[in-house]
């Protein structure tokens, strides 16, 4: 990362990431919608050298988990999950049922869980088991019925989260091919309603390619953090927390925007330092040539830019930052203060760490209960039908130039 000045840099940060070799995902996804499990195990095999003869985790590995892995650890993930639930039904109590009348009709919502979804957990570099608990947990709260998980390299980890999350079912399998299994359904992994969960570009395209067929969340893209600060942020804080993203993926993209050289030098100087000692610096170092320090004149500035590139993971560490959250509008999550690092949004807060990327925080927000619930409204209309409910319909069909429209209301007042 070097400090910057010209804000033209900003342009690249914006950019979509493209996808390269577009025409291969679409063979594999069409492939697998053909030829089912054999095509999932043939790309299982081509790209991530498992040969498997069974898709279908059964109820014996999750058993062997438990044994494998300390009970104290086991004891992290059930903290997390209570944690994780309460702020997924908190967010469930802004869902309600209700019905009102008046001299027309009776309208009303109701709240209905989708029937099936599939969460999809990263595996590659590392056993992303965090992402079962923040997938499954909100689908649990929903009353989503069936869980499907599909992961390419189960780890004893993931296989304890999905069950203590209340998954229903575990399959190995990942990539493009898992996308496309979940979305048509094959001989042993059921066909969902909706896909959701992070993933590299593969995934991520696979998922725009079934789009329609079944829901998905978002199109998400690599690990993306902006942190704002003034001379009062910490910058072994900052410094730690753009590192913790970096070490995501090389395509990782950090950003800090500060109003203080002071602060824009020492964490430089911090990232240097706390680098050197990580086991992942080899990822996280490459992630640092993607990002920036930009040297603002103002906090406004800082404002402006971060709503303009919408980051997935947005930081304030501010001497008072009452200021400028009310001007946030665009990001995925926000972690106000000093103490507020992302880190505790990716495991145990509570919030959601499934989030929009490559500028998606524009017009979406992060995974939520809402997710995995359909809002159904309905109308029953009073007899006598009111006469003028008629002619308004009536007449805003002909308006609109629909004679069958108009026809279909003035029915119902010929009709008395």
């Amino acid at each position: 990362m070097e400090i910057c000045r010209n804000l033209n840099e900003l342009d690249r940060f914006i950019k979509k990431n493209e996808i390269s070799n577009i025409e291969s995902v679409r063979k594999i996804v069409e492939d697998v919608k053909v030829r089912g499990d054999e095509a999932v195990k043939y790309y299982t095999q081509l790209f991530d050298k498992i040969n498997i003869s069974q898709i279908k985790v059964d109820s014996s590995a999750i058993q062997k988990a438990y044994q494998q892995i300390d009970s104290s650890n086991i004891e992290l993930i059930k903290q997390a999950t209570k944690r994780i639930e309460l702020f997924a039904r908190k967010q469930m109590q802004c869902f309600q049922n209700f019905s009102y009348e008046d001299d027309v009709a009776e309208l009303g919502q109701k709240i209905v869980p989708l029937d099936s979804v599939g969460c999809y957990v990263p595996g590659g570099r590392y056993p992303l088991f965090s992402t079962v608990l923040m997938t499954v947990i909100p689908a649990k709260v929903a009353g989503v019925q069936n869980i499907v998980i599909c992961t390419p390299k189960i780890h004893p980890l993931t296989l304890i989260a999905a069950d203590i999350a209340g998954a229903t079912s575990i399959y190995q399998v990942g990539g493009a091919q898992a996308i496309s299994a979940m979305a048509y359904g094959t001989e042993s992994l059921p066909k969902v309603c909706k896909i959701v969960g992070p993933g590299n570009q593969y995934v991520s395209f696979a998922k725009k390619l079934v789009y329609g067929e079944v829901g998905i969340d978002f199109i998400a893209g690599p690990s993306e953090i902006l942190i704002i600060a003034d001379e009062t942020g910490n910058a072994s804080y900052i410094a730690a927390d753009l590192l913790a993203q970096a070490e995501h993926d090389p395509n990782a993209v950090p950003i800090l925007l500060t109003t203080s050289e002071t602060i824009a030098k020492k964490v430089l100087i911090e990232l240097k330092e706390q680098l050197s000692s990580l086991e992942t610096w080899e990822v996280a170092k490459e992630a640092l040539q993607n990002g920036i320090v930009f040297l603002l004149d103002t906090l406004e500035e800082a404002v402006s830019i971060s709503n303009k590139i919408a980051p997935e993971h947005l930081e304030i560490q501010l001497a008072d930052p009452s200021k400028i959250v009310p001007l946030l509008t665009n990001y995925g999550s926000l972690f106000v203060g000093s103490n507020s690092a992302e880190v505790f949004g990716d495991y145990c807060a509570g919030t959601n760490h499934v989030l929009p990327t490559n500028g998606a925080a524009r017009y979406s927000g992060g995974l939520s209960v809402k997710d995995f619930l359909k809002i159904l409204t309905y109308q029953q209309i009073k007899s006598p039908i009111d006469q003028n409910f008629v002619q308004i319909a009536s007449e805003l069909a002909n308006l609109e130039g629909l004679d069958a429209h108009r026809k279909a209301a003035l029915i119902r007042q010929i009709s008395r």
